[in-house]
């Protein structure tokens, strides 16, 4: 990898951005790319560096752009022989193996509220090396005492949130009010202009009382099925720490969706006695 491709990854790692790192692994006869050869392909379909240019690379990048889509990686063999079944429209005549890294954004959570919940959440994020910002209208809440590791303390109005904050440049928004009204209110932008994960703390009636404010602004439905709420996996939470762990276990959880079963798992799943299922009488 070169140097302008090393930066790139450096780069889109510090902007929270998702890409792709594909890297020529394996090389047979003539080919454009050599052993070590690599490319990123960022979530919006640009690209820094090579892995041998033409049919080849554009392949690369569509397959990349899945792999973008499925938050999972591949490898992948190409035929650089246009005469042969499947070739690439290619005269090189070689085959080469490249790899397809997905790499996910790192999470930077932007957390509305200073309460205790949010003071839990902050504590646990920066050892799993998350990034996070607190936003709060009331400045005893944001102070840097509560708040020692934040990349941002913000005393900002509900409503002028997203003025204050670029909201690409976060993977997660945690709505962790203390006033339903100004929870109501950033989710309403939210909804317009946050483009990542939305999660709020809310019991039911609390919940149904905002989404019904929401529908009344004209917000639809499938939209305000973005919104996680509960927020955070089921374990029985109650104290703020709890509740704290649940969110940060569904962040964690987001970065490494389940994959498909394999050929071989499937098999095990349908035999699971193992080779005792398969063997004739």
């Amino acid at each position: 990898m070169d140097r302008r491709t090393e930066e790139e990854v450096v780069r889109l790692l510090r902007r929270h951005r998702p890409f792709v790192r594909a890297c020529v692994v394996r090389v047979d006869g003539s080919v454009p790319g050599k052993l070590g050869a690599t490319m990123v392909v960022r979530d919006d379909g640009t690209t820094v560096g090579t892995v041998g240019g033409a049919a080849l690379e554009e392949e690369v990048k569509r397959l990349a752009g899945l792999a973008i889509e499925r938050h999972r990686g591949d490898l992948v063999r190409f035929d650089l022989a246009a005469w042969r079944e499947g070739g690439l429209p290619s005269l090189c005549g070689g085959a080469v193996e490249i790899a397809l890294e997905y790499v996910a954004p790192r999470p930077n959570v932007l957390l509305w509220g200073g309460g205790h919940v949010a003071e839990a959440v902050a504590r646990l994020l920066p050892g799993l090396e998350f990034d996070h910002a607190v936003a709060d209208d009331r400045p005893d809440y944001v102070r840097s005492d509560r708040f020692p590791q934040a990349e941002r303390r913000e005393v900002v109005a509900p409503d002028e949130l997203f003025d204050r904050f670029e909201p690409a440049d976060f993977t997660h928004l945690l709505v962790l009010g203390y006033d339903a009204l100004k929870d109501l209110e950033v989710l309403h932008t939210a909804i317009r202009r946050f483009p990542n994960t939305i999660g709020l703390i809310a019991s039911a009636p609390k919940r149904e009382h905002l989404y019904a404010l929401l529908r009344e602004r004209g917000v639809p439905r499938e939209a305000l099925a973005r919104i996680r709420s509960p927020v955070g996996v089921p374990i029985g939470a109650e104290s703020p720490a709890e509740i704290a762990v649940s969110i940060v276990a569904e962040i964690v959880r987001d970065l490494h969706p389940p994959r498909a079963p394999s050929s071989s798992s499937r098999a095990r799943e349908a035999h699971p006695e193992g080779d005792g299922g398969g063997r004739h009488r």
